[in-house]
């Protein structure tokens, strides 16, 4: 017997409600950003971070890279505004010394950063760092590490009790058992480190989930400089706009997928106790102005003194602007982030014709005392792939640039559109009961330019069928065609469904499982 057709709910039957509400969100948080700079004054948070690599380690196993990532992680973070204390092969003195003067740098209200590339290790359900100098102990030797090393429940604890306004933490540590030897009674433990509940305004991030332990390299071969885990964090960690949480899940799928690649299960773990979304760069140009000095500390022995970066030519910024790209139906909108203050902006598409002013937003940039700049402009939905030019005024009244950002409108739709399914991913499917049991997966087929195949799974963790998705258009990319379908049928008595993504590159998402 056929059954009516089900009305389609509220955002199948309108998708421009469903990209207002976008839109209108979108705006919202911009313009609440700014007004937030604005309040801040000079009570704004100093952003500042400690880097520590440690590969010559004297009595477990060295490793190759961990310096290697320490540097690139220091870069990427001097590049968006944070002062960075860099220390390289640290022995338990040394380290120390690099926590004192990290502590000097801290004041009440600060955003600290802490990132630690090297050895670590579980012990009574505790995590811990390991210096270089750590001995090698065997088994009923625990309380040698544990004095020689340093916990990372306490580095949370000391940072908070500094005063900071939100603390970093991230964990390239979980590696094999370092203690493990052929023949020998080694210290117990198979690597990795365990979960662990911060304070508030803490967020953590470790290189691989409980248990698991994390590739140094993918194989002897493997050219990259740097970790699995670090070199996909350090390609997300300056992107504008992406909150911690985002640059977390999405350097999570990157690691896992590669891991996979050599049959190693590695996915990286978060651990949130930040109080609403924390951005790292912002879009709106609220970020600090880059420190001009950094800092490193050899192995081992005292700091050296901050080098001072080369002064920028005059007209020229230090540091080119970073662009963000947002895909509606009615075309694109371009959101710029600066390093350093900017009093105007303006732009144009290629390398001739006139520049376009972006305007002034109704708030003040208490970095400047001038109306802020606009950092968005719009682009209509036939604009080709191209190189667009922007162009500053600085505080001095320097005109900086132009510089070349280059525009890939096809690329941008499938970067964004596997973006808001990652933010969404508790939204991919959804049941409804209507003349018997219907599930919905309207938001894959909103987002579908970013995916390949569908695949779901009834009353199974295992998706073993494939649902078919209209194609993308990407002149009208989030309209749903009216014959479309949006719903399954499935048995009244189904109790929970999983499903998994083949994105357009390839990869494959986390398999999520909703219950009914």
């Amino acid at each position: 017997m056929r059954f009516a057709a089900p009305p389609r709910p509220p955002n199948c039957r309108s998708v421009r409600r469903l990209l207002a509400v976008r839109w209108l969100a979108l705006w919202g948080l911009v313009l609440a950003g700014a007004i937030l700079v604005a309040g801040a004054g000079d009570a704004a948070a100093k952003r500042v971070a400690l880097i520590v690599g440690n590969d010559t380690y004297r009595n477990v196993p060295e490793l190759r890279r961990a310096v290697t990532d320490a540097n690139a992680v220091g870069s990427a973070l001097r590049s968006i505004g944070f002062k960075v204390l860099v220390a390289e092969n640290q022995d338990r003195q040394a380290m120390s010394q690099a926590l004192f003067k990290f502590d000097e740098m801290i004041e009440k209200g600060d955003v600290a950063f802490f990132f630690f590339a090297g050895h670590g290790f579980e012990i009574a359900g505790r995590n811990y760092l390991l210096p270089i100098d750590v001995p090698a102990a065997t088994e009923g030797e625990e309380e040698l590490i544990k004095d020689a090393s340093f916990a990372v429940d306490q580095l949370i604890d000391r940072f908070n009790a500094r005063g900071v306004q939100t603390a970093i933490f991230v964990l390239d540590a979980c590696r094999n058992n370092p203690f493990a030897r052929p023949g020998t009674r080694g210290l117990a433990g198979g690597g990795g480190l365990v979960p662990l509940t911060p304070p508030e305004g803490t967020f953590v991030l470790f290189s691989a989930g409980a248990k698991q332990t994390a590739l140094d390299s993918l194989n002897d071969r493997d050219p990259d400089p740097n970790s699995v885990f670090t070199r996909n964090f350090v390609r997300n960690l300056a992107a504008p706009g992406v909150t911690l949480v985002e640059l977390a899940k999405h350097t999570q799928s990157e690691v896992k997928e590669a891991a996979a690649t050599v049959k190693h299960q590695q996915t990286p773990a978060y651990y949130d106790e930040i109080i609403g979304d924390f951005v790292i760069n912002p879009k709106t140009g609220s970020e600090p102005e880059v420190q001009p000095a950094v800092a490193r500390i050899p192995t081992p022995g005292p700091p050296v003194q901050p080098e001072a970066a080369p002064a920028p030519e005059p007209g020229q910024a230090t540091n080119a602007p970073l662009a963000g790209f947002t895909r509606s139906n009615s075309g694109w909108t371009v959101s710029l982030s600066f390093p350093e203050p900017v009093v105007a902006i303006a732009w144009r598409l290629g390398d001739s014709g006139e520049f376009r002013e972006t305007g002034f937003l109704d708030v003040l940039d208490q970095r400047t005392k001038r109306r802020m700049p606009n950092p968005s402009f719009e682009l209509d939905t036939k604009t080709p792939a191209s190189t667009i030019q922007v162009r500053t005024v600085d505080v001095a009244g320097r005109t900086a640039g132009p510089f070349p950002i280059s525009f890939d409108p096809a690329a941008e739709l499938v970067r964004g559109d596997r973006r808001m399914l990652e933010m969404t991913a508790g939204s991919w499917l959804s049941f409804r009961e209507f003349n018997g049991l219907l599930l919905y997966y309207t938001q894959l087929v909103s987002f579908r330019c970013a995916i390949r195949e569908v695949r779901i799974g009834v009353d199974t963790t295992v998706p073993n069928k494939a649902v078919p998705l209209p194609a993308c258009d990407p002149a009208h990319p989030y309209e749903i065609p009216n014959t479309a379908q949006v719903y399954m049928k499935l048995p009244p008595t189904t109790k929970l469904v999983s499903v998994e993504l083949t994105y357009s590159d390839g990869s494959v998402s986390q398999t999520k499982t909703f219950t009914k």
